[in-house]
């Protein structure tokens, strides 16, 4: 597929707020709200994601780490220097 991008993503759950917090080598390091239960932290990053990158959440997966702190993303629609302009890095 076009214009598929992958990121690496370490969650930190169980934050008092959504946010990036920093980008350390190739791996981004995110805080969200949700807890790491039944999947709630994942479905959380997806729709984080899709807000600050302006795609439908259909556009995001978790291809690795689904029940690990690091996770491995792809994005479909945006190349990567797009990606970390959306998100600030």
């Amino acid at each position: 597929m076009a214009n598929q991008s992958h990121i690496k993503i370490r969650v930190i759950p169980r934050s008092s707020r959504n946010q990036i917090v920093r980008k350390e080598g190739d791996v981004v390091t995110l805080k969200l709200t949700s807890p790491p239960v039944g999947g709630a932290a994942n479905k959380s990053l997806i729709a984080f994601l899709a807000d600050q990158l302006r795609l439908p959440k259909e556009h995001i997966e978790i291809i690795s780490g689904k029940t690990s702190r690091l996770k491995l993303i792809r994005v479909q629609g945006l190349p990567p220097n797009e990606i970390n302009d959306l998100l600030g890095l």
